[in-house]
């Protein structure tokens, strides 16, 4: 018994000496071959990775769609912000330099007209179906001397110059005042006063007139209107047109629209409408007494006291006090350019113009 349990042990101590080493030698081969997968699929996955990045790439259309937005808008924003950067760094250097607000807001926005009126700023479309004028500020030539404007066609210079004046020039020598160069005068009429309503003849007209006539000078007048009703326009109109049957005058009689800033003065409630019906009744008593009518007014007069689409067939002369450009795209025939002039023969400051055009 205990012989046949010795050769048992021994028989299964002897299996155990082959069956160890023959697994540990599978294990360590399982190790090896595992080892050696890794490394397989590794190398594989970095050429892999080597040829993508070599290959070209493909995108979707929706994926390229979807890349270009992504540049412009990041292409966008970069110009916006340098833009922006150059934009107020404009406005500082030009506020530095004393430049006006209204000045730089028409030059930011050219497509419309910038008025200032009773602490706004007004902006008007630029009317294509109102005749423009054709004149170009690079055409003015301001004398460096003198400050004296003219208007050029290549080298010949094309624009008349004439002055304006009323009884506060006082006593003008007419003949050193043509001598001056000076083709024409503008003559106050008269005005009506902008709170009592009463028409006066200017002290200085039959002087003026005379004394221009007198030196073959091509002579206009006008007429400071302050009227309120059709009675009251026909009145002044008529008023001129008898003042003006002794003398035989040229060139056009105008009306003068200015706003008179004060609280009491008898226009300040007349609708835009209102005045231009005013203005075109004025116009026609004029022309059918055989004479050219005009109006006169600056940027606020045509561009929002009166309805200029109305005026069309009416000359006008407009004041601008700058040397450099017109700032106003519609017809005109006359320009006031500065109400601090000098001329010979007048001891004042007179306003002096350039027309375009002789009657």
């Amino acid at each position: 018994m205990n012989t046949e349990r010795k050769k048992r042990k021994r028989r299964k101590t002897d299996w155990s000496m082959v069956v160890i080493p023959f697994f540990a030698a599978v294990a360590l081969i399982s190790m090896i071959s595992c080892f050696l997968t890794m490394g397989y699929y590794h190398l594989k996955e970095k050429k892999a990775e080597e040829a993508l990045a070599s290959a070209p790439v493909t995108y979707t259309q929706e994926e390229v769609d979807l890349l270009v937005e992504h540049a412009v808008q990041e292409a966008v924003d970069e110009a916006v912000q340098e833009t922006n950067d150059d934009f107020l760094a404009q406005i500082r250097t030009r506020m530095e330099n004393g430049e006006s607000t209204v000045s730089m807001l028409r030059d930011f926005y050219p497509d419309n007209l910038v008025v200032y009126d009773k602490g706004k700023y007004v902006f008007l479309d630029i009317l294509d179906s109102i005749t423009h004028n054709n004149l170009s500020a690079e055409n003015i030539r301001s004398d460096e001397e003198t400050g004296e404007i003219t208007y050029v066609s290549g080298e010949e210079v094309i624009s008349h110059k004439g002055i304006d004046v009323s009884k506060f020039q006082g006593e003008i020598d007419w003949k050193s005042v043509k001598n001056d160069g000076v083709e024409y005068a503008f003559i106050r009429l008269g005005i009506r006063g902008y709170t009592s309503g009463e028409i006066v003849l200017d002290e200085s007209f039959e002087e003026n007139v005379t004394g221009a006539l007198e030196e073959d000078m091509h002579v206009g007048v006008y007429f400071f209107s302050q009227a309120v009703t059709e009675e009251e326009i026909l009145e002044e109109a008529d008023f001129v047109i008898e003042n003006l049957e002794p003398y035989e005058i040229d060139y056009p009689v105008v009306i003068d629209i200015e706003e008179i800033n004060s609280n009491n003065a008898r226009t300040n409630d007349l609708t835009a409408e209102e005045r231009t019906q005013l203005v075109i009744t004025f116009c026609e008593r004029i022309k059918e007494a055989g004479y050219t009518p005009m109006i006169y007014g600056n940027l606020k007069t045509f561009l929002l006291m009166l309805d200029i689409t109305q005026l069309e067939e009416y000359e006008k002369w407009y004041a601008y006090y700058s040397t450099e450009e017109f700032y106003y795209p519609y017809d005109f025939s006359v320009w006031q350019y500065t109400e601090s002039g000098s001329v010979d023969g007048i001891d004042t400051d007179v306003d002096i113009n350039i027309s375009f055009k002789e009657w």
